[in-house]
């Protein structure tokens, strides 16, 4: 059952094309700066923070992404990659490096002009600027478009003005804002010449080197959070704060001395999407900064499960280990197959990425699919992240819920990522929408024969449900989807075959039931959208446990070691099996799934989990994370010292004339007696 596999060359698998700069982000934990203290004030957090972004800038990781001209590598992709690797160190630190070098670095980046980027790029991407990013106000967060904050040109002047014209309006949760930043990229509605161009960026000087407020800026701290202790998130107000013309980052909205506006895109709604669409950085980074939390949980709890002894079962005096339990198996392996999933897709996100920022391939339909996948992939794993660590938590009992094991710590810090860079309802909304358009434009471009094709294939299934025979036992699968001849559960086909299916389905469905909206008011196509939403956002979950399912098949049918090729294949099962099993109603009412086979799936995952589990400590260690990575006692191997010294004890113990008779022993020995 135990395969023979070399940890660190499937850590190579992992870690992918750009492994030498995620070990650069992981260094960072290994010096002691980094590493937060839960007992420690809210100040000296927050400076220890800041050291440690200073380290972060030391590593050369945030010059990566610039172009060569200013001493970078044009490396986007590597550049995120070893960023997201810091979540080992503190998620404190990725979270403010993140805002420092991803957000308001890579606003100057990917929206400023050459002149801006000379004077504001490098000082940001070395630490010597300390900025912010200020989108987000209290009455709109995912709502970018609607947001309050003005600033009004005035041409005899060749300056703006930004105002907060009500409380609604003020920018909150802003990192780096309640005591760091001296200067921050502000998203404003430009207003010149008495017409309203929609949101764009300023670069927008907050305090004086000393860290006094400039006039007309107003600061409140947010104070204690949920989590993320080391980052000043706080509150900025602007009241007729003026900074000149050329403070516009003006890559696709400019404005001319004379206050006149101009835009490389004609179209408001796509100027404003194209703007949002370079800032999709933060998405891809959140992706894989949740991944590697949930790695770490994984880390500590699967150790922990491997030393851990709890109750006797074969005998009265050897107790059995946690990951010995069948359920404890069924708690952690699946959860493990899928953040292997989540990190292979991570990984194909990320050359999307790459090819989309360094130019390699900057299409639009390219574009278009990392800006899906980034909100979709975005979603799914924060949320997973909060799955993981919770149950990792609970697998170790009480020691997972002591601070030094840093599991609670991991927990509160990665709750608010499912709201950070979009609440995740809200992305994968958007992943929806761009997943139907996809599909209404193939089939705008169907052949007359694949129009009746598909006409008489819904019409087949729909004479299948009125006359029962899906019921009767003919699963539709069978007649329609490929693949689902073979008997095995196990067959890769069948998943994808009930994978792809399930996604289809649900993609067509509300295809038909949304095409109304076209010739409707936009009231009432509104109210159309609404009434689907719960099915929207479901099929952009099927979407992504899709990409990340064909990621682990991918990587499997990759390997040329067949104990490597196997255990990849056994994380590829058990994460498709349990999303069927997690799915299981869906693909019974739809007649995809024989009851026959159904019953099948929870035996098969039983054993694919044990099987994981004979391996779970070389597939953790393929993670690359050390004690100064994991910071948990309980992972340290300390317990299975204590298992030691308690079993030498009773050993020792038994051995004595005067060690101790169990009552239920002397109670045996009567009934035998009198019997």
């Amino acid at each position: 059952m135990t395969l023979s596999l070399d940890p660190n060359a499937i850590g190579a698998v992992l870690d992918g094309r750009w492994a030498p700069t995620r070990r650069l982000g992981r260094s960072l934990a290994l010096n002691e700066t980094t590493h937060l203290d839960p007992a420690d004030d809210l100040e000296t957090t927050r400076a220890k923070t800041l050291e440690a972004v200073g380290l972060m800038a030391d590593t050369g990781l945030p010059l990566l992404a610039l172009p060569e001209s200013m001493g970078g590598e044009n490396a986007h992709a590597a550049n995120v990659a070893g960023f997201e690797e810091t979540v080992t160190a503190s998620p404190s630190l990725q979270i403010k490096a993140g805002v420092q070098f991803g957000l308001f670095g890579g606003a100057i980046l990917h929206l400023g002009n050459s002149r801006q980027h000379e004077s504001w790029l490098r000082p940001a991407m070395t630490g010597e600027l300390l900025g912010s990013f200020a989108m987000t106000e209290i009455g709109h967060g995912s709502d970018v478009s609607a947001i309050g904050t003005t600033a009004t040109y005035l041409p005899e002047d060749e300056e703006f003005v930004i105002d907060t014209p009500f409380t609604a309006a003020t920018k909150e949760f802003i990192g780096n804002a309640a005591r760091d930043a001296r200067a921050a990229v502000v998203f404003a509605q430009l207003v010149t010449g008495g017409v309203n161009h929609g949101v764009h960026a300023f670069f927008v000087p907050l305090r004086t080197s000393d860290g006094q407020p400039l006039p007309g800026i107003t600061f409140t701290d947010d104070g204690y959070k949920g989590g993320l202790p080391g980052v000043d998130n706080g509150r900025i107000s602007f009241d007729g704060v003026r900074i000149p013309r050329t403070h516009l980052l003006d890559r696709y909205g400019a404005v001319d001395a004379a206050g006149a506006y101009s835009s490389p895109i004609t179209s408001p709604g796509r100027r404003f999407f194209t703007m949002l669409g370079t800032l999709v950085q933060g998405r891809v980074s959140l992706d894989g900064a949740a991944i590697v939390a949930s790695k770490l949980a994984l880390d500590i709890a699967i150790r922990y499960g491997l030393e851990r002894r709890q109750f006797t079962t074969s005998d009265e005096i050897t107790e059995t280990t946690l990951m010995d339990y069948q359920q404890h198996q069924r708690r952690l392996m699946p959860r493990l197959a899928a953040v292997y999933a989540s990190a292979l897709a991570h990984e194909k996100l990320l050359t999307s990425f790459d090819e989309v920022f360094s130019g390699a391939d900057d299409s639009e339909e390219n574009r278009a699919l990392l800006e899906t996948r980034a909100a979709a992939f975005k979603a799914d794993s924060t949320w997973l992240a909060l799955d993981v660590i919770q149950e990792c938590r609970e697998a170790c009992g009480g020691a997972g819920y002591m601070a030094e094991n840093r599991l609670v710590g991991l927990r509160a810090d990665l709750d608010v990522y499912v709201t950070f860079e979009g609440d995740n309802t809200v992305l994968l909304q958007l992943a929806a929408k761009r997943i139907l358009g996809d599909y209404a434009k193939e089939f705008a471009h169907i052949d007359v024969g694949g129009v009746a094709r598909f006409i008489g294939t819904q019409a087949a299934e729909h004479s299948l449900y009125r006359t029962g025979l899906a019921n009767a036992g003919l699963a539709i699968s069978d007649a329609f989807t490929r693949g689902l001849g073979d008997r095995r559960i196990r067959s890769g086909k069948l998943q994808r075959s009930l994978l792809e299916t399930r996604l289809e389905v649900m993609v067509s469905e509300l295809a038909g039931d949304l095409r109304p909206a076209t010739k409707m008011s936009p009231a009432a196509a509104a109210e159309l959208f609404n009434s689907q939403q719960h099915e929207l956002i479901e099929m952009a979950r099927a979407y992504v446990e899709l990409e990340k399912w064909k990621a682990l098949d991918e990587t499997m049918r990759a390997q040329d070691d067949p104990d490597q090729a196997k255990v990849f294949r056994r994380l590829r099962d058990a994460y498709g099996l349990s999303l069927i099993e997690k799915h299981m109603s869906w693909h019974l009412m739809y007649g995809r799934l024989p009851m026959s086979r159904a019953r099948q799936l929870p035996d098969t995952l039983n054993r694919l989990c044990a099987k994981l589990a004979a391996n779970s400590l070389d597939l953790v260690e393929a993670f690359g994370y050390t004690d100064k990575h994991r910071r948990a006692t309980i992972a340290t191997g300390i317990e299975a010292q204590r298992q030691r010294e308690a079993a030498e004890h009773y050993r020792r113990a038994r051995s004595r004339r005067d060690f101790p008779v169990p009552e239920k022993h002397l109670i045996r020995q009567t009934t035998s007696s009198a019997v």
